[in-house]
């Protein structure tokens, strides 16, 4: 059951913050959609430095698929060749199926490489603030003014 928010009351005394409602509503769909398959970590390695580690167990690097587009990271995993129905198994625990998980990125953060070793997929990711928007200080310059004279 999902549960929607109003957010008519943060528009009647703020702006700009309208994205943050769609960020909201889409953080729960994506949340909705994965069904907790493969299992992942978010870490913060440095103040502007971040990692997400997926449990791929049985992918190779040709199965999986990394892309962002309008700040969603997007991991896929297609195993090529299923030679699974072939076999006849007692106990099976190892999901060797196909899926998709999605993470919402914060403004100005990229991927910045990706690493599949051990069954763990690790993505290196960035945020990178233009110069534009850094902070930026500003002197204060000093000027004589010249002396009012008086009346004579």
């Amino acid at each position: 059951m999902m549960t929607t928010i109003d957010f008519s009351p943060l528009y009647r005394s703020t702006v700009g913050f309208d994205r943050l409602a769609s960020l909201v509503d889409s953080a729960a769909q994506l949340n909705q959609n994965s069904a907790g398959y493969p299992p992942y970590n978010i870490e913060k390695i440095e103040d502007n430095r971040y990692g997400v580690t997926l449990a791929v167990a049985g992918f190779t690097d040709a199965d999986i698929d990394i892309t962002t587009e309008a700040g969603v990271l997007t991991v896929r995993g297609r195993q090529a060749s299923d030679d699974s129905q072939n076999r006849q198994y007692l106990h099976q625990g190892i999901a060797n199926r196909s899926f998709e998980r999605k993470f919402q990125l914060a403004d100005h953060v990229e991927v910045s490489g990706a690493n599949l070793a051990n069954g763990l997929l690790t993505i290196d990711l960035v945020k990178e603030v233009p110069e534009a928007l850094k902070p930026k200080k500003i002197s204060i310059g000093t000027s004589e003014r010249p002396a009012l004279k008086a009346a004579s």
